[in-house]
């Protein structure tokens, strides 16, 4: 559980930080990390349109870059787009300077006010720099779909054991991600309409 939804110690790191939105009305918001890639975006994309599904991608800036037609669909269909710096750096192995310009090259692709720092770390200097133009967007709930020692069933457990109304519930358009997605993602969403659940875009 640690991992799947962090713990409140953790999410006093970053106080300001989005972490769960509007807790009374019974949403969530999908978010999908690491794309865009040919070999599991396009697939998400059309997953989403069969359920009407809006979600937000948090892009790495370099595969914006190398697939420009990925990025622009995922605008055309209504989706939002956040920054998730330009090499997927990880905020604590790298200087303050070297991160924001990082994200700042990625900026200059994806053009957004979403900012989710890769991994879900970064430091106090990273962090209070980037809060200054940007809503730093985290999780209430990772569905660890990227991990190896988890089943495609494992993790759509995950999602059913830990949403609850405002969750952000974070997914991955990624290579290690898509195999068991293509499981997961579409029962997952059949589950949270089942539920109850509108599937909302991050303010």
């Amino acid at each position: 559980m640690f991992i799947e939804r962090p713990p409140l110690l953790f999410r006093l790191l970053y106080p300001s930080a989005l972490w769960r939105i509007e807790k009374q009305e019974r949403a969530v918001f999908l978010t999908f990390d690491d794309g865009p890639i040919p070999e599991a975006t396009p697939w998400i994309l059309d997953t989403l349109d069969k359920y009407g599904v809006k979600a937000t991608f948090f892009m790495v800036g370099d595969n914006a870059r190398k697939y420009p037609h990925l990025h622009q669909e995922v605008v055309r269909r209504g989706h939002r787009i956040g920054n998730h710096t330009y090499h997927h750096l990880q905020g604590f192995k790298h200087s303050v300077e070297k991160y924001l310009k990082d994200t700042e090259e990625a900026n200059k692709i994806l053009r957004t006010n979403l900012f989710r720092p890769p991994h879900g770390h970064m430091t106090t200097a990273q962090y209070k720099h980037l809060q200054k133009s940007y809503t730093v967007v985290m999780w209430d709930l990772v569905t660890r779909d990227y991990s190896n020692r988890l089943s495609e069933q494992e993790i759509l457990e995950n999602v059913k054991r830990y949403t609850r109304s405002g969750s952000i519930i974070t997914f991955h358009d990624s290579l290690k991600s898509i195999e068991k997605l293509h499981y997961a993602l579409p029962h997952a969403i059949e589950w949270l309409q089942a539920e109850g659940y509108t599937c909302k875009l991050i303010p």
